[in-house]
């Protein structure tokens, strides 16, 4: 079971820094249940509007500063909690969710089956995710993990895209 901060984690603290903001996924992150399946949903409708202006390969680009802000915001936010790798931060989710959907065909078919695999990494965390998760701290170790998730969900996903 994760470390819970001491503070609360509502609106006023998502507002009261702008890594704040960016860690908790734009507020995705502040329900109690399933936060990290929250962010990744978040993720989807921030991809179609992304989608709307770029390619997919501009995306993927654009995930480097992403990730580069993402480590900032949760390193900043994890600390300012006094938990490094609090489940409300889902900036990870989102930039990794950006990721695999960069590869997906655009159907729902294929979104749904990106998320699934995505979550499934996420949540089961085989090595070497798990290691990550375990050894790299900071907002360093919050967002590598997540981005080795997607890898493994890219690669059932880019297999499969044939058929979606």
């Amino acid at each position: 079971m994760k470390k819970q901060p001491q503070i609360a984690v509502d609106l006023r603290f998502l507002l009261a820094h702008p890594a704040h903001f960016i860690a908790l996924g734009f507020g995705s992150g502040l329900p109690k249940v399933a936060p990290g399946t929250w962010g990744t949903l978040a993720a989807l409708p921030l991809f179609a509007l992304l989608q709307y202006f770029f390619t997919p390969l501009t995306i993927a680009l654009l995930c480097i500063p992403a990730f580069i802000i993402g480590t900032w915001a949760a390193e900043l936010t994890g600390r300012n909690l006094g938990v490094s790798d609090y489940g409300g931060i889902v900036i990870d989710e989102i930039v990794a969710m950006w990721l695999v959907l960069c590869i997906a065909p655009p159907t729902i078919l294929a979104w749904v089956l990106a998320f699934v695999l995505f979550r499934v990494f996420d949540i089961l965390k085989p090595w070497p995710i798990r290691w990550l998760d375990q050894y790299v701290k900071g907002g360093f170790g919050v967002m590598i993990d997540d981005i080795l998730a997607a890898i493994f969900a890219m690669i059932p996903l880019y297999l499969l895209r044939a058929y979606l």
